[in-house]
């Protein structure tokens, strides 16, 4: 029995990792769960396991070692080999699809640092597909968006969702240096403040029709006070006026601005 499956196993298709073991899924097919089995089952996994690292190899340089996906490959070609009904066809064109589909499950599940929709992700492979594919046909130059455009059959507004994609498909950490900077700047660093001015904004709004109506040497006050930042004292010299006059006026015109704003806010 070893050595007709030896011969079987060893026989090849016009590819050099598709061996031909459809013998020993029929007897595998035939015979209950045991040692004899189990025996078929790992030798048809390891006849296999070369196709399963050549698929694997179709998705290196994308953030993920070539170790790992190989692992991730071989046990894609083990579901493979578990879920195969020999009265379905050839073993390669059920194994090829399972195998890919669980190296793209990895990706999809352990690489993206955040969600993201399936159909940005659909975005993303067909416009890299279609990108890598014009790189061998346009020499000297990189496909423009358009043309990636047509190759995907997607709009240009797609294809750009699909090339932002495929930028932004591991985070980096805030501590990570910035590109080029020699001086320990990191990307933390080049993240804004919030402006303490926007907590006044809405009031300072609230108030311009109020202050509009104002008399000329009240605005004039009031500009001098909180824009200027003049004590009533500077006002008071400026104007030609008491401290007390224009402290009388500030408070004045404040009060009246304040019913303002609040008659018109209820």
């Amino acid at each position: 029995m070893r050595t007709s499956l030896h011969t079987s196993v060893s026989a090849k298709h016009p590819h050099d990792d598709a061996p031909d073991t459809s013998a020993a899924f029929r007897r595998m097919a035939a015979i209950p769960d045991g040692p004899e089995r189990q025996r078929l089952r790992q030798e048809v996994v390891a006849a296999w396991l070369p196709m399963a690292r050549r698929l694997a190899a179709r998705f290196r340089n994308r953030g993920e070692s070539l170790e790992d996906l190989q692992q991730v490959a071989a046990l894609g070609l083990v579901k493979a080999v578990d879920r195969y009904d020999p009265s379905r066809g050839a073993f390669e064109s059920f194994a090829v699809p399972t195998v890919v589909g669980e190296v793209k499950r990895h990706f999809r599940d352990h690489l993206w640092a955040l969600h993201v929709p399936r159909r940005t992700q659909d975005l993303r492979n067909r416009v890299r597909t279609a990108r890598q594919e014009l790189t061998t046909t346009i020499p000297g130059r990189a496909p423009t968006v358009a043309e990636i455009a047509e190759s995907a059959g997607l709009s240009e507004e797609d294809a750009r969702v699909g090339l932002e994609a495929l930028e932004t498909f591991t985070a980096l950490s805030l501590d990570a240096e910035v590109p080029g900077a020699d001086d320990g700047y990191s990307l933390g660093d080049t993240l804004g403040e919030a402006d303490p001015a926007i907590e006044v904004l809405v009031d300072r709004e609230a108030v311009k029709p109020g202050l509009r109506r104002l008399p000329e040497r009240e605005q004039d006050i009031l500009y001098m006070r909180f824009f200027r930042d003049m004590t009533q004292s500077s006002i008071a010299e400026t104007l030609g006026i008491s401290q007390m006059h224009v402290s009388r006026l500030i408070s004045r015109c404040c009060d009246q601005l304040r019913t303002e704003v609040m008659r018109d806010a209820a």
